[in-house]
């Protein structure tokens, strides 16, 4: 039992304990690279063998040799004469045991074990980023802009340790993001990558309106009020469906706040996208006709329940309103409902060239 190896094993279970790497995985790598070296120097045969044993502090490196009458390979065969020097017992188609200096392969231990250890760091680390954001995951985060690629408007951004990038479709339309910048974005998703965590974040998901509400409105995060559905376009306009689960709470109100101040910070920092909030119902008659605000409804006709399709009736000088600019009201009410909503004016008629539903959901 030599010195040098009681040190050797030592020292890795003083990695053990100071950098949280098993032994065994230690033992591990550093065996399967010296194997790699003996192999190069010994014309690249199987017949290596590294034992290491922390329990005794054996450390050794053999080379196996076949007991052969003539020599054909000397790489993995050896004369009897000259087996009998490492076991007198050798006989002719015995295997023996041919221990090389563990010396030169100290160095060898030394540099793999700097890498293992390296390596191990790294993997750590990632585990604790992709642990940290995984629990960040659908939620709200601050990030700090560092960079914003002035050709693709793309923004490299921090967050906490951990960098990664707001692509210019993920970025609210319209919204200038400078270097320097603090804002708050939405993780959509955590996924593992080749050099650690991906981070995917947005601007614009309806997940961040849904988080800024939480923020903002006490109701909300104590589950007085409940968010049922949004609809969004980013950087335009979001519809947004609340329900109160206390007759005393009004569901609207609390998401305006006191002289609508509560809006009016989700708005600021949505960088002035306008905000309808609705209150949900469970009857879909109720629920459409509140989804078309700001447009006054006349009647609801359910059409066909199970493919969810309406026909809507509006006031004539509302009809423009109910749709809205592009069909965007009538749209997002779509998508905020889950109904296909046909908007007519109340008189019937406005033309054979004239649409006004939306088949989007």
């Amino acid at each position: 039992m030599s010195n040098a190896n009681t040190e050797f094993f030592e020292a890795l279970r003083m990695l053990e304990k100071e950098k949280g790497i098993p032994i065994d995985y230690l033992m591990e790598k550093i065996k399967a690279a010296i194997v790699i070296a003996v192999k190069r120097d010994y014309g690249g045969k199987d017949n290596v063998l590294v034992v290491m044993n922390p329990d005794t502090d054996e450390f050794s490196v053999s080379l196996m040799k076949r007991v052969v009458e003539e020599v054909e390979d000397p790489d993995t065969e050896i004369t009897l004469e000259d087996a009998r020097h490492y076991s007198r017992k050798a006989m002719i188609g015995d295997t023996v045991e041919i221990k090389l200096e563990t010396k030169q392969f100290g160095r060898i231990a030394a540099q793999t074990a700097k890498h293992v250890i390296r390596q191990g760091i790294r993997e750590a680390e990632r585990g604790q980023q992709m642990l940290e954001f995984q629990r960040r995951n659908q939620e709200l985060v601050t990030a700090l802009v560092t960079n914003v690629d002035p050709k693709t408007g793309a923004a490299t951004v921090e967050i906490g340790k951990m960098s990664t990038v707001l692509p210019p479709t993920e970025q609210i339309n319209g919204e200038v993001i400078r270097e320097g910048d603090h804002i708050k974005v939405f993780v959509v998703d955590v996924r593992e990558g080749d050099k650690g965590p991906r981070v995917l974040i947005s601007r614009t998901h309806p997940g961040l309106v849904k988080r800024l509400f939480e923020m903002e409105v006490p109701e909300i995060f104590n589950g007085i009020v409940e968010i049922k559905a949004i609809s969004r376009e980013a950087g335009s306009r979001t519809k947004i469906a609340v329900l109160s689960h206390d007759e005393n709470v009004d569901a609207v109100g609390a998401c305006i706040g006191a002289r609508g101040t509560r809006v009016a910070n989700i708005v600021e920092e949505l960088n002035g996208e306008k905000i309808d909030i609705i209150e949900y119902s469970d009857k879909p008659e109720e629920f459409i006709a509140a989804a078309l605000a700001p447009a006054k409804v006349v009647s609801v006709e359910i059409e066909n329940p199970d493919t969810r399709t309406c026909r809507v009736r509006v006031p004539d000088t509302q009809l423009s309103l109910a749709i809205g600019n592009k069909g965007q009201n009538a749209r997002l009410a779509a998508k905020l409902t889950g109904w296909k909503i046909d908007i007519r004016p109340e008189s019937g008629y406005y033309g054979e060239d004239m649409t006004g539903g939306s088949d989007e959901q």
